[in-house]
């Protein structure tokens, strides 16, 4: 795996979808810049809000697109053309409707079935190797419920979760930069919010 360079938030724009539980990866790198005091500003050449970290003296930057969820491929490839970012140095954080809230973990590749992942995939040229992490949201019980379910907020005790959930997994990114991905996912595949 090539040295992290890129860390992706999925989500939808707009204040009506804030904390929501579709919005969970742009959660995660909103705490991330306020762990480190990065303000996210907008450029529009990238579709979305930006900031550059140095972590453990790699240089990241993160991105949160303001492209609707479907359409998040616009901005994770404009930014990987313009700096050249291949996409195994990237890691995209979204909602996972099969981990139950409180529980987050590490995956290099494979399908998915989340609307983010698949246009990312599609822009870039259907490589499927990056790095995800996968938030748990939990699942309504029925396929025809999941529009509603994601599009809303998590009750408090559940975005309590979710929230610990983003917590530990900042904490393991730390460990992915300066140890490895085992070491990192060792540590949050055995995290589970009470």
């Amino acid at each position: 795996m090539s040295t992290l360079q890129l860390i992706v938030g999925l989500g939808n724009p707009g204040p009506e979808y804030k904390d929501t539980r579709h919005n969970a990866g742009a959660m995660f790198v909103e705490n991330l810049a306020s762990r480190f005091n990065l303000s996210l500003k907008y450029e529009a050449k990238f579709f979305g809000f930006t900031g550059r970290l140095t972590l453990h003296g790699e240089d990241i930057r993160l991105l949160i697109p303001t492209t609707y969820m479907n359409k998040s491929g616009q901005a994770v490839s404009a930014m990987c053309r313009f700096y050249k970012i291949p996409t195994s140095a990237m890691l995209v954080a979204f909602d996972e409707l099969d981990f139950d809230p409180g529980i987050a973990k590490f995956k290099v590749g494979g399908s998915s079935s989340q609307n983010g992942i698949r246009d990312i995939v599609r822009s870039m040229a259907n490589e499927k190797d990056f790095l995800r992490l996968r938030i748990g949201i939990g699942h309504p019980g029925h396929k025809s419920k999941v529009t509603g379910h994601v599009l809303s907020k998590a009750p408090a005790k559940e975005h309590e979760k979710i929230l610990a959930a983003i917590d530990e997994a900042m904490r393991c990114v730390e460990i992915l930069i300066k140890q490895d991905l085992l070491s990192a996912q060792q540590r949050l595949h055995s995290f589970k919010a009470e």
